[in-house]
């Protein structure tokens, strides 16, 4: 009798068990029924936001509801990057994120209170190279007068990025370590500061995002000594990577963007994302309208986690070397 008491006390808790998960079960089978927020960490225009809003009406158009972007921008990303790692890991709240967000700001601000592991990545979306240029006042044309002026003055000239633990302020350290020169890093609040005075020719050499810089590299208010990835890029063939340089080799420094979600997610809900961004990066019209951009649409073979993980190393390098902190 006791055995058949405890069979039936095994038998209730197994029959409550199935009930409690089965509304979990049915909204996984059921997603999305509702809306989906995309955050991007920083206000509307910039190239994050850009890329946001092509890949939401895309996924928009697979999954079948409304995918909207939220734009909460501050501290280079990380107050948007920080509210999807805390969020309900159900698929509703996603996040287009940046390199800086996602992978650089947790090396260089003990500010950041989220890791990289509090989040489920779904995919690669894009890459963008960063271009090295110089303002016109500088007296330099090309990769090799700006190697050759810079290591014959050591620490007399400077090069400006959009911040402290930018990407762009990692690409400038890199080649800096690279060819071996001593120049003075000026961090700016955002580009449009570092833009101006490059153009007002109050500093030598700066570190945009390609698609920043090529407006101002079109008109000729400055000049693009080469493009940081590994490769030219497809949408500036004339400009060469500066890692064709034998000094430079090893220079392959870009800024790229994924879509992630908090850390948890599901695996049917996963893999509907993950469904939908495959697809979507193969659609026509998202892949015109970020190439136009500057950036390099990513295959869906990636290997997101692996590639992350590549990428932190890498950053984590850099950021040890010249004892980057904020």
């Amino acid at each position: 009798m006791h055995t058949l008491h405890l069979s039936r006390r095994a038998a209730l808790a197994c029959g409550l068990a199935v009930l409690a998960s089965g509304p979990v079960v049915a909204q996984e089978a059921s997603y999305p029924s509702k809306p989906i927020t995309i955050v991007v960490g920083y206000p509307p225009g910039g190239s994050t936001d850009l890329t946001g809003r092509v890949v939401a009406t895309e996924l928009g158009n697979r999954l079948g509801v409304p995918v909207v972007i939220e734009n909460i921008g501050g501290a280079g990303g990380a107050i948007g990057a920080q509210k999807v790692a805390s969020a309900a890991p159900d698929g509703y709240t996603l996040l287009v994120g940046a390199s800086n967000e996602i992978a650089i700001n947790k090396l260089v601000t003990k500010k950041v209170k989220y890791d990289i592991k509090d989040f489920t990545a779904i995919g690669l979306i894009a890459s963008q190279p960063l271009v090295l240029v110089a303002s016109t006042g500088s007296g330099v044309k090309n990769l090799a007068e700006f190697t050759q002026k810079v290591s014959k003055n050591p620490g007399k000239f400077s090069y400006g990025s959009s911040g402290v633990g930018t990407s762009l302020h990692l690409a400038g350290e890199m080649i800096k370590e690279q060819g071996k020169l001593f120049m003075t890093h000026i961090p700016y609040r955002g580009v449009a500061p570092l833009t101006n005075d490059l153009m007002g020719n109050n500093l030598e050499y700066g570190v945009f995002v390609l698609s920043s810089g090529l407006p101002h590299i079109k008109s000729g208010k400055v000049i693009a000594l080469g493009t940081t990835e590994a490769k030219r890029s497809a949408a500036t063939p004339d400009i060469p990577a500066i890692s064709e340089s034998a000094q430079y080799k090893n220079v392959d420094i870009g800024v790229w963007f994924a879509l992630m979600a908090p850390a948890h997610l599901p695996k049917p809900v996963f893999d509907k994302l993950k469904k939908a961004l495959n697809e979507a990066l193969q659609a026509p019209e998202l892949r015109k309208k970020l190439e136009s951009s500057g950036s390099t649409v990513s295959s869906p073979s990636v290997n997101i986690d692996k590639f992350l993980a590549a990428e932190v190393a890498k950053y984590k390098q850099i950021v040890e070397f010249a004892k980057i902190e904020e």
